[in-house]
């Protein structure tokens, strides 16, 4: 298994909401021992959207799962000591403030390099230390929408707000690779490490095809008029007579020939490869899946070789036979949970389940890591 790659890696969660819980929980994943440092209010991610019999809410004790979480305020000199001491013997701090945040609280990058000079040092922030955004707020639809790729998500009408928050995932597992990174250098140098990622960038370095179709005379990828932006009939979302959707992605030839013969169609073997935007096509196969019910196309398409997919609902994610024997999923049954696990199998073995986040005092936090 996974669980034990980072034993003995011991890091400090100073970030909130989702980005740097979720880049934390993969190094948790991996076998870190995590100690999330929170306000004496707490993350507002307690908070969010809604709560459990307990006050807390679910997805924070789903993001937050396997950590250890102390609260402390860092406007205390006595908190401030118990944090230095903690970053003295920590492997990696990852933190979520604003630019010139921490340094204002007293831990300026020249103080962690004092109180610990192989400390790797993971600041996560919405645009990066430096350039004119740099103290901008901003959320994940905010930077999708700067980095362009809101341009090409949706129908050619208007752009589509995606979910879940893709900058949010994203900039979390770039933090956790860099994070990775900086630990096997250090493991050669003994050199630490201070690793700026940001939001926006993340979402910017998933734009390589975009851009360079933006560069090309004549040519620039568009909402429902591409390849992969809805403007073909073999890569296209369809309802059907139900009102629930399927997906069909058969761009390659052997798939769209597998999908006209199992539609019986043979009419439109030759026209996979019509000019873009493929309207009239695309408005054919609309009807098709629209004269009958979900059911209904997959019993048909259940053993065809064409790339087509229901569109699930999650509670029908949950008890699909692919996803309970991959055991991906974590039930955690007191609160009517289903969590996510590391997605990957190691050894043919499947992820190791995560244990409930607990809450320590300071006292403990420091007994943890300075008494090893």
């Amino acid at each position: 298994m996974l669980n034990d790659c980072l034993d003995g890696v011991r890091v400090l969660d100073l970030s909130q909401y989702l980005p740097g819980p979720f880049a934390t929980q993969l190094l948790a994943d991996l076998g870190a021992a995590v100690i999330k440092v929170e306000p004496p209010t707490g993350d507002p991610m307690r908070r969010f959207i809604f709560r459990d019999a307990d006050g807390e809410s679910p997805f924070y004790k789903q993001i937050n799962a396997g950590k250890q979480v102390v609260l402390l305020n860092l406007k205390s000199e006595d908190d401030k000591q118990v944090l230095a001491k903690l970053l003295e013997v920590a492997d990696v701090l990852l933190e979520s403030y604003r630019p010139g945040v921490l340094e204002r609280l007293g831990f300026s990058r020249s103080r962690l390099q004092q109180l610990n000079p192989k400390l790797i040092h993971c600041a996560l922030s919405g645009f990066g230390q430096t350039g004119p955004c740099r103290e901008r707020a901003g959320h994940d639809l905010t930077y999708l929408a700067m980095s362009g790729m809101l341009n090409l998500t949706g129908t050619a009408e208007t752009p589509i707000m995606p979910f879940p928050p893709i900058c949010d995932y994203a900039a979390g597992k770039q933090a956790a690779t860099a994070i990775l990174a900086a630990l096997l250098r250090r493991g050669r140098t003994g050199q630490g490490a201070f690793i700026d990622v940001s939001l926006f960038e993340t979402a910017l370095s998933w734009q390589s095809f975009a851009l360079i179709a933006a560069q090309r005379s004549g040519y620039e990828f568009a909402r429902g008029n591409d390849l992969l932006t809805g403007g073909a009939a073999c890569y296209q979302i369809y309802r059907t007579a139900d009102d629930r959707f399927v997906a069909l992605g058969a761009i390659e030839d052997k798939f769209w020939q597998a999908f006209c013969a199992a539609a019986e169609r043979p009419d439109w073997l030759d026209r996979q490869h019509e000019p873009l935007p493929q309207k009239q096509l695309i408005e054919e196969l609309r009807e098709l899946f629209a004269a009958a019910s979900l059911k209904d196309w997959q019993q048909r398409f259940e053993k065809v070789d064409c790339c087509f997919e229901p569109i699930l609902e999650h509670r029908e994610v949950v008890t699909h036979p692919h996803v309970q024997q991959r055991q991906l999923l974590q039930t955690v049954s007191s609160e009517a949970r289903h969590d996510a696990l590391f997605p990957a199998w190691v050894d043919d073995q499947p992820p190791a389940p995560r244990r409930a986040l607990q809450k320590i005092s300071a006292e403990d936090a420091l007994n943890k890591w300075l008494k090893r």
